[in-house]
């Protein structure tokens, strides 16, 4: 009669434990990731590959030599040049993720590949993780406060908060590395002398995609940490999700800066000019999957919840965007996609979207940005 009594608690000890074991959220240990069948998981499995099969249909319709694509894309930027380092680029892939589990993927999800603007994501997590630990006060501070070299002079660079660099809403008026601000993605009307000359906006009232005030704040982020950031964002986010080891992120061949005594390079937030990150597509889900928990990885707190509130909030100069997030609003709306969603956005349509309401994160590589939305809405309807 004991041994029936212990056996009967036995098994209902191992009965709790295996419940609680499938309740926990699941994070894919390094160098491997479970994969799910959609039916199992409550995905249309027919819906799904129905994605899946668009996303590989509608590659982006640039050149693979990606020097090239840049060159082309950019043509209209006065002095435009390339000074990082770029990559030929593979073709279309990706992968959809369910509740952490593998759900689909296509293409050579393993291939390292340029990211472009998807960096200015990395690039904003760096500054929540100095302000999670207290070496950057508030957003709200002046920039001034902390680097005092000139970057931030004069009485409009003066005003300009870590907020406004990194809603890109800061106006910023000057020269990084050689390229000037009004010569990054100027106007459609005017010439030098009128883009040169123009009436500066009050900072945090407009907002202007602009990468040389962007490689700003990877300068003054490099100044807060006095570490590269690369070497923050290994230790502090990539080892910890079981990042691979090949992923690297560059700046230009003069953004080498002199920091402590040591010669430090300032990476780019982008890759129009070259640099910026190179990932491939399962690096980049762990990130996204790191954003859908909320900062959290089995267990370890990596970014405040907090601070992932504060860049996926719309920024007061533009309501589709956060801290170098994209949200779905505003005239970035995808139609039929709901607002709650947000994304990285990079050049040539790599993206990584997360949706927190269905526990999902899609991540695309050279899909053609134009049919984003559609490729997400497919994705959405195959939700049972």
């Amino acid at each position: 009669m004991i041994y029936t009594y212990l056996l009967s608690i036995g098994l209902l000890i191992s009965s709790v434990a295996f419940s609680w074991a499938q309740s926990q959220p699941y994070f894919p240990p390094a160098h491997s990731w479970e994969t799910r069948s959609p039916d199992e998981l409550g995905l249309n499995s027919a819906l799904l590959q129905k994605a899946v099969d668009f996303a590989e249909a509608n590659e982006y319709e640039g050149e693979r030599d990606l020097k090239v694509a840049i060159l082309k894309g950019f043509a209209r930027e006065p002095f435009h040049e390339i000074k990082g380092p770029t990559k030929d680029r593979g073709g279309p892939a990706g992968v959809v993720l369910k509740d952490g589990y593998i759900v689909a993927r296509w293409g050579d999800v393993e291939r390292v590949d340029m990211t472009f603007s998807v960096t200015k994501s990395y690039l904003s997590t760096m500054a929540g993780l100095a302000v999670d630990a207290g070496m950057i006060e508030s957003v709200d501070d002046s920039v001034a406060q902390y680097i005092w070299d000139g970057s931030f002079q004069g009485e409009h660079n003066s005003k300009i908060t870590w907020d406004h660099l990194l809603t890109q809403s800061s106006d910023w008026s000057g020269s990084l590395f050689g390229i000037s601000d009004w010569a990054d993605r100027p106007p459609r009307e005017g010439g030098i002398d009128d883009w040169k000359y123009r009436d500066l906006y009050e900072p945090g009232t407009n907002f202007e995609y602009n990468d040389v005030r962007v490689n700003l704040l990877a300068y003054s982020l490099l100044q807060v940490w006095r570490r590269p950031l690369p070497m923050v964002l290994k230790e502090k986010i990539m080892d910890p999700i079981g990042a691979s080891s090949t992923w690297r992120w560059y700046g230009y061949d003069n953004s080498f800066v002199n920091v402590d005594g040591i010669m430090m390079q300032s990476v780019s937030g982008g890759g129009h000019s070259g640099g910026g990150v190179f990932i491939n597509t399962l690096d980049h889900a762990r990130f996204g999957l790191l954003f859908l928990r909320r900062g959290l990885w089995n267990g370890q707190r990596l970014i405040s919840e907090s601070w992932i509130d504060q860049a996926t909030t719309p920024s007061a100069a533009n309501e589709s965007y956060g801290y170098m997030w994209w949200l779905n609003r505003g005239n970035r709306t995808w139609e039929g996609v709901p607002s709650s969603i947000y994304y990285a956005s990079g050049f040539g349509g790599n993206f990584i979207v997360v949706d927190q309401e269905r526990d999902l994160v899609i991540v695309t590589r050279w899909l053609n940005p134009p049919q984003m939305g559609e490729m997400v809405k497919l994705v959405l309807d195959s939700v049972e």
